[in-house]
């Protein structure tokens, strides 16, 4: 299996490439052949040329084309028109193209006529989708080709435009013409046809968790009980406009469907800030908002770019989501996929959204890369290793802090809100028994049983500790005396109880003994913890305490785990804290 590549500028430089194409094929025996147009052009006028141009020159050869926001060629960018010719060069390989107009047709009945082919076509190993931005959900669409046999993948991409906020966009292919309401649908297989596909995400959930509480089909109405909107507006500050998608684009829900991981970007948002959704999201489900880690994508990339190097494929098709284009900086959209480069030809586009088939269930994503590996025959000989290139995690350009101050902000506003019900409800002996006298936190024994409470439940509830120490503290009771020591305790008590930096769900704080605190941070990941255990770091050390010097704070950071008992666990975060404090004081140390 070979491709070949044309960037066209134009319809003359097309037919001049094609025409040299043509000539090639038939010195080397006329090979079965499919083009793949992709073109950041939306004008009916432009593609229906584009389309012209191939029949003339290659009757009765299939072809499929979309438009897209953004073209790939060998996991570099491009915003040229691009035609790609696969060559088959085994006998048994087959190829088949079919087109489905949704507007002449029901989602139920495109679904079915699908697999009745496949049926038809025992050869079928894989179906390339290329699906216009619908109307409504995709989610029927998914559930219907639950049919299909298990042995048959499924990938593809919902086309695009350039402006990746709009609608627009359009399919077309030698079995339906120019449409922007279809889907069309590739079967590769043969006997010495071999496929593989791979999904990769690197977006990471934040630690609060939500639950549907109010939802109708693709339209997400409530969250916890609050409008669906409100969630993305008080935890992130994104405001229901115009610009909402775009804002929201780095920051998807993410949630377990269908046995697999699912990143979901909202559509749009409404007046009434219920918010659309490209699929359903059903009553009942944990959903979380979540980010882009670059370390976590890098290291994602490393790991299935070997498997797919393994595959040795001949070719590979790239659907990435425009989301991810926008992730990285505009110097380097298609940084990620660098690794992909030396192991075989490519030929993709940045999507709307992606598809890709998880045992039985087709889904479709956002914020994902989809990569599908295609070669016929035996694996070929050794691919070079790809270049080793500098991990830059500073390269993403999403304005993440500022997202990540209002999330915390926001949550920690409830955590008040919560405390201050609590203190109405709880003025009495019961109360006092609990807490710290001199900072108003939990004391020791109150945290230790909240920590064991969580413990019992980690396997259904995943949770964090922060433990803290003032670093120096004897030295400020020794200098000017337990006074100004216990002002400095207040102090830091005050910060633990800030809204700026308390944690993302239910914040306990307790002192654990002298100048020893507490975080439990439940609902809270390793790397939530570790973002809170340094925002409070920096607001200690920007607090002054009347005729006393600037003090710091060391933290050791951990996450719970399933077999972890109480004293393995306080062990855990206290040697974190000891690195802290051996390795320099005035910074965080995870383990």
């Amino acid at each position: 299996m070979k491709q070949f590549q044309i960037a066209c500028g134009g319809q003359t430089e097309l037919r001049e490439e094609l025409e040299n194409f043509k000539k090639e094929c038939e010195e080397i025996g006329t090979p079965k052949v499919m083009f793949q147009i992709f073109s950041e052009v939306l004008e009916q006028e432009v593609t229906s040329q584009l389309s012209e141009t191939v029949e003339k020159i290659f009757p009765d050869v299939p072809y499929v084309g979309c438009s897209t926001s953004g073209n790939l060629i060998d996991c570099q960018i491009t915003d040229e028109i691009v035609v790609f010719a696969s060559c088959f060069e085994k006998e048994s390989t087959q190829v088949s193209v079919y087109q489905y107009d949704f507007s002449k047709d029901s989602m139920e009945n495109i679904t079915k006529q699908i697999i009745a082919e496949a049926d038809k076509n025992p050869w079928v190993k894989a179906i390339e989708l290329y699906f216009s931005i619908p109307e409504g959900s995709t989610t029927k669409f998914c559930d219907g080709l639950s049919g299909l046999r298990e042995d048959i993948q499924i990938f593809g991409g919902v086309t695009c435009s350039d402006d990746i906020t709009s609608d627009d966009c359009c399919v077309f292919s030698s079995a339906g013409g120019y449409s922007d309401k279809s889907v069309i649908v590739v079967f590769y297989g043969g006997d010495e046809f071999y496929v593989d596909s791979i999904k990769m995400t690197g977006w990471k959930p934040l630690g609060r968790k939500f639950t549907v509480t109010k939802s109708k089909g693709s339209l997400l109405q409530e969250l916890n009980g609050i409008p669906a909107y409100e969630v993305y507006h008080r935890y992130l500050n994104i405001n229901n406009d115009e610009n909402f998608f775009y804002n929201t684009l780095e920051f998807p829900l993410f949630y377990e469907h269908n046995g697999t991981t699912i990143l979901r970007v909202p559509v749009s948002s409404n007046a009434d800030n219920s918010i659309n959704m490209s699929s359903d999201i059903e009553i009942g489900s944990t959903v979380r908002l979540s980010y882009g880690d670059p370390k976590t994508i890098l290291d994602s990339i490393a790991t299935e770019s070997e498997r797919i190097r393994d595959f040795r494929p001949d070719v590979l098709h790239i659907f990435s989501c425009a989301a991810r284009k926008t992730f990285w900086s505009s110097s380097e959209p298609t940084y990620e996929l660098e690794p992909f480069r030396n192991i075989a030809p490519s030929t993709g586009f940045f999507s709307h959204g992606e598809f890709v088939r998880s045992g039985k269930f087709l889904n479709q994503h956002n914020v994902t890369l989809v990569i599908a590996a295609m070669r016929e025959g035996e694996p070929k000989a050794n691919i070079p290793e790809p270049a080793v290139r500098e991990n830059n995690t500073n390269i993403s350009k999403v304005p993440l802090v500022s997202r990540f101050a209002t999330f915390i902000s926001a949550t920690s506003i409830e955590f008040e809100e919560l405390n201050s019900m609590l203190e109405v409800a709880n003025k009495n002996l019961a109360a006092v028994a609990i807490s710290d006298g001199l900072t108003g936190l939990f004391n020791r024994a109150e945290t230790q049983k909240r920590i064991e409470n969580y413990l019992a439940n980690v396997n259904n509830s995943e949770f964090s500790l922060i433990m803290l120490d003032i670093d120096n503290f004897k030295l400020v009771n020794d200098t000017y005396g337990h006074q100004k020591g216990d002002a400095v305790l207040i102090a830091l008590a005050n910060i633990l109880k800030d809204e700026q930096t308390n944690s993302l769900s239910n914040f306990t704080a307790g002192r654990w003994g002298g100048e020893e605190f507490m975080l439990v941070l439940p609902n809270t990941n390793m790397a939530a913890a570790s973002l809170i255990a340094n925002l409070i770091r920096k607001c200690f050390e920007a607090t002054t305490v009347a005729d006393i010097r600037f003090q710091t704070i060391s933290l050791g950071v951990t996450q719970a785990k399933s077999d972890d008992t109480m004293d393995n666990l306080i062990t855990r975060v206290d040697s974190a804290l000891y690195q802290a404090k051996r390795t320099g004081k005035n910074r965080v140390v995870v383990l």
